[in-house]
C-alpha cells in the first residue's frame, strides 16, 4: 500500500466508496481531483465522435477505468516517491495510464495505441490536463519492441489490453528494462493462462510470473495483476513481426 491516505471530503461518489480509494493508500490533491473530473468530461465528449469506451456513464467510468486503472500500483511498490518510467501498450482512451500518472505526477510516461483517432484524444487530453513528461505514440507494440529508442527502456509496462497473457507478454516484456516489469490487468480465473504462458515468460526473459488479488473491498469483479519481473534481455527475435505474436502465440 502506497503512503497516506485520500481525504475523506472527496471521491466518494465518483469512486463509490471511500474505502475503494483508501484500500490502495492514494492521496489526491484538488488539482488531481479535478483532472479526474476534466478526463471524464473529455472522454464522453470525443465518445460522441469516436470510439472510445461503453462505458459512458461517470460513476462508472470513475470505477471501471480510473479506479481498475489505479489498482496497477498495488504491483509497485512506491511508486509515489519514484521517477520510474511506464509504458502503456494498447492504451486506447488512457488506461491505466493516465490515471496513474494524475495519481503519481512524478511518473514518465509513454502512451502507445496503433489507432490514430485513439492516439489523438490521448494528446488532447494529456495537453488539457498539463500533465508532463507524457509521450503518445502512434504504432503497433510489434513494431516498438524493435525500435532502439523503446526497447528495453521502462522501468514498468503495463497494459489493459483484452488479449491472452502469453501474447500480451511478447507485447510488454521486450520493453522493460533489466530489473523492470510487466503489469497486466485482467479479471476472472488466470490459472489457465498463467500455464499457458509459462513458455512466453522464460522464452522472452521474464521470470516470478504471479498474481496480485484485488481485495473486493477495494473493486468487484474478481480483478487481479499478473506481474512478471524481467530477469534477462529478451531474444533480439522478440517481439515477432506484425500479427504474428497474435496469430501464433509462444
Amino acid at each position: 500500500m502506497q503512503d497516506g491516505i485520500i481525504s475523506s471530503y472527496t471521491m466518494n461518489e465518483q469512486f463509490t466508496t471511500l474505502t475503494d480509494i483508501a484500500g490502495l493508500g492514494i492521496r489526491l490533491s484538488p488539482t488531481q481531483i479535478g483532472q479526474f473530473e476534466t478526463y471524464a468530461r473529455e472522454l464522453i465528449d470525443w465518445n460522441k465522435r469516436i470510439n472510445l469506451t461503453s462505458i459512458t456513464e461517470q460513476s462508472l467510468i470513475y470505477k471501471f477505468h480510473f479506479l481498475d486503472s489505479l489498482t496497477a500500483c498495488m504491483a509497485i511498490p512506491n511508486v509515489a516517491k519514484m521517477h520510474v518510467s511506464v509504458c502503456d501498450v494498447g492504451s486506447g482512451a488512457g488506461f491505466p495510464g493516465l490515471p496513474l500518472k494524475i495519481a503519481f505526477p512524478t511518473i514518465r510516461l509513454t502512451l502507445v495505441d496503433s489507432i490514430s483517432k485513439r492516439t489523438d484524444f490521448l494528446k488532447q487530453i494529456v495537453n488539457i490536463l498539463g500533465l508532463d513528461e507524457v509521450t503518445v505514440v502512434t504504432d503497433r507494440s510489434e513494431s516498438i519492441g524493435q525500435s532502439d529508442s523503446f526497447r528495453e527502456r521502462f522501468d514498468v509496462v503495463v497494459s489493459r489490453a483484452v488479449a491472452k497473457t502469453r501474447i500480451l507478454l511478447e507485447y510488454t516484456l521486450p520493453l522493460c528494462s533489466m530489473n523492470g516489469k510487466t503489469i497486466l490487468l485482467k479479471k476472472g480465473d488466470m490459472i489457465g493462462e498463467m500455464s499457458e504462458a509459462s513458455v512466453a515468460v522464460s522464452e522472452l526473459g521474464g521470470k516470478n510470473m504471479r498474481i496480485v488479488d484485488i481485495p473486493t473491498e477495494i473493486l468487484d469483479g474478481d480483478r487481479k495483476l499478473i506481474v512478471v519481473d524481467k530477469f534477462t534481455d529478451t531474444p533480439a527475435k522478440y517481439p515477432r513481426r506484425i500479427g504474428i505474436p497474435a496469430k501464433r502465440p509462444l
